[in-house]
């Protein structure tokens, strides 16, 4: 008689593995200093203050004339030029009855209470001295001064800690003088592949590929992403599908590095020999995600001396590899970083389609946005079709059990949120 099947357990949501995943995501030990020039992308880990006012003094905003609102009650007044003032350098309190010729970046002199641009004024050639000028304007209060301390006042925090520099941030951090940051060491991440059916590019031609036998393109995506992320990537290469040979490389793995990545492997098969791998290494989570493309996926920890590498185990279809990184790995290699805000942003958008057949599990539907306007869709949403992820700029999110007609409104998530 055969013995009753052991009932599958419920699909995980999506968001439920996230939380759990960033459970176990404390911030590495460690830091970097590195020159501001080569900070970009890297995590800060700690705040940048600022030892200063930006600008450090009222400056003018406009190429033209520093003057007293009181001297210029109506339009037409004439006023001799008493000084001129360059972006650099400072210059003399302003006479009253006086106006002063000002360049943008450059101070205000002490008693002049507003700018008039060039356009509002005429010189006036003179034989002697820096020459008059005809005002044509009544200038407001202030008008083009731009206050000390209205960008950043000293002693601000300017930069969080956890903050992932982008070049405007880099600029920020210029501003108030900073050099060098310290920022959060990068990951280390080890990446290899499982399955003897893969092929490096450049190995074999493809007219002398063996029956069942295909590129491994999952190795390339997935290490481009983590460049992304600022890891530093081993790659460990193609492990045959033996246990001791997958035991061995994991032991390898462990010993140098805080996480290590695989695709393929992951399900129950005969040949999947990932988990009782893992398993005799440390502990493992083998998760069936309700989420489509990208269902099976593992975490666990590989025990070592003096502590444990995280493991994260792909799918090995190809959407269901670079998705369920961008929506899992990513975020999780953030956290480690010291990064607190790790959602990718969704925004509303119009399908340009019909999606009239509803699942079970949360769906990512590759699409475009439309020349003119709204989203279409990628004719072919296998798990297998990389071509899908090529040709689009980003994924639908659509609820399990959800369809979307054209004219709907849906929630779309570029790629450049969840690649970068």
């Amino acid at each position: 008689m055969t013995a009753p099947q052991k009932p599958r357990a419920p699909l995980k949501p999506l968001d439920d593995a996230l939380a759990e995943l960033l459970a176990h995501a404390q911030p590495l030990a460690g830091a970097d200093t590195v020159d501001t020039f080569d900070a970009d992308g890297r995590v800060l880990a700690q705040d940048c203050v600022s030892a200063l006012h930006v600008p450090p003094q009222d400056n003018s905003s406009m190429d033209g004339y520093a003057v007293r609102r009181a001297d210029v009650a109506a339009a037409g007044v004439v006023l001799p030029v008493s000084q001129r003032i360059a972006a650099g350098s400072v210059g003399v309190p302003l006479a009253p009855g006086t106006a002063a010729r000002i360049f943008t970046g450059a101070p205000v002199p002490a008693g002049a209470d507003a700018i008039l641009m060039q356009e509002d004024c005429e010189a006036l050639a003179s034989d002697e001295g820096p020459g008059q000028v005809r005002i044509h304007a009544v200038p407001a209060a202030g008008q083009w001064i731009r206050r000390a301390g209205e960008d950043i006042t000293r002693g601000a925090v300017v930069l969080q800690t956890g903050t992932r520099l982008s070049p405007a941030e880099l600029g920020l951090a210029a501003s108030i003088g900073l050099p060098r940051l310290q920022v959060a060491r990068r990951p280390r991440v080890a990446l290899f592949s499982t399955g003897d059916e893969l092929v490096m590019p450049g190995e074999v031609p493809p007219e002398q590929m063996r029956p069942g036998a295909i590129y491994n393109s999952n190795r390339f995506f997935l290490r481009a992403m983590l460049l992304r992320l600022g890891c530093e990537v081993t790659d460990l290469g193609i492990v045959p599908d033996r246990r001791d040979a997958t035991i061995a490389a994991l032991r390898d793995a462990s010993s140098a590095h805080d996480l290590i990545l695989t695709s393929g492997g992951v399900s129950v098969g005969e040949e999947d020999h990932i988990k009782p791998a893992v398993e005799s290494l440390g502990r493992l989570d083998l998760w069936q995600i309700a989420m489509k493309p990208g269902k099976p996926f593992a975490y666990g920890q590989i025990v070592r001396e003096g502590g444990s590498a995280h493991f994260m185990g792909l799918p090995g279809n190809p959407v269901s590899s670079f998705l369920t990184f961008a929506l899992l790995v990513r975020p999780f290699v953030l956290r480690l970083q010291g990064v607190q805000d790790v959602a990718p942003k969704s925004i509303a958008a119009t399908a340009r389609f019909d999606w009239p057949k509803a699942d079970k599990r949360r769906e990512f539907l590759r699409v475009r946005r439309h020349p003119e306007g709204g989203l279409e869709l990628f004719n072919n949403q296998s798990s297998g079709v990389l071509t899908s992820a090529a040709w689009g700029d980003g994924v639908v999110d659509n609820p399990a059990g959800q369809t979307i007609g054209a004219g709907d409104t849906v929630q779309y998530i570029a790629f450049s949120e969840l690649l970068s």
